[in-house]
């Protein structure tokens, strides 16, 4: 692994989460920030985990993971007994390929061997909002399940069931009318849907928004990303955090006004 620069993990806790802010958390000033911190803070006590990465002499986060046991993966996958990765991130241009994605991956690794855990799993996806899949095959990870730009790659440390994803489709059908079901897991869902009622003012639609609350819940969302869906009549009209305009621009070609 080559890095110039010694690398500092420092673990993010409810008393330094305000010192230390992951980046993509936005500006600790935006409602988005704020609200996912007060979303984590309610989820220390199940075992998440925040760790960050910085480099010596340098005050700067470069790069963070966020994991969680599997009974709690704010996902809809079943992945009890292992750690859940939800997010990773490093800085992009100069702080990539330089190791500190699989030195972030490493630490999760050895949580779960600490605990005890069967392993780690994750779900990657070939779009820009999650990591891709080729960080974690580097690392030891192999592909278990695939559905659609989403893939289920799990790294075992002792012999246990796999992990899976849940059902999502037979979800679909509870949804009639236009929805948004969501989490504030995401920061920039968490911006959007505070953002909603300006976008869509004056616009004459009706809306169900239902707010995911606890694991359980977002395990029986509508799509495996599980943290933003915005459904219409059952059927998946985005599996993932959008802008305003893409949103406005869905909703103007799929739905009925």
């Amino acid at each position: 692994m080559a890095m110039n620069e010694k690398s500092i993990i420092i673990d993010v806790n409810a008393e330094n989460i305000s010192r230390y802010p992951p980046t993509c958390f936005l500006n600790p000033n935006n409602i988005g920030y704020q609200i996912k911190a007060e979303w984590l803070k309610e989820r220390f006590s199940e075992g998440l985990k925040i760790k960050l990465l910085y480099l010596e002499n340098d005050k700067k986060c470069h790069g963070f993971i966020e994991y969680v046991p599997g009974e709690y993966a704010w996902r809809a996958v079943e992945a009890k007994d292992y750690l859940f990765i939800h997010c990773i991130w490093v800085n992009p241009n100069n702080f990539k390929n330089k190791g500190y994605g699989s030195l972030l991956v490493e630490e999760c690794v050895k949580d779960a061997a600490t605990q005890g855990k069967a392993g780690v799993a994750v779900i990657a996806s070939e779009g820009p909002f999650m990591a891709n899949k080729d960080l974690f095959l580097k690392n030891g990870f192999k592909e278990v399940q695939k559905s659609g730009f989403f893939t289920l790659l799990v790294k075992q440390l002792r012999k246990a069931t796999e992990p899976k994803f849940k059902d999502c489709e037979n979800q679909l059908s509870n949804y009639e009318g236009l929805n948004i079901v969501y989490s504030n897991q995401c920061p920039w869902v968490a911006r959007f849907m505070s953002e909603l009622p300006e976008t869509i003012k004056g616009k004459g639609l009706e809306m169900n928004v239902v707010e995911l609350k606890t694991a359980e819940q977002a395990q029986a969302a509508p799509s495996i990303y599980a943290v933003f869906n915005l459904v219409n009549d059952g059927k998946l009209l985005s599996d993932h955090y959008i802008s305003n305009t893409r949103f406005l621009n869905i909703l103007n070609k799929e739905v009925k006004q």
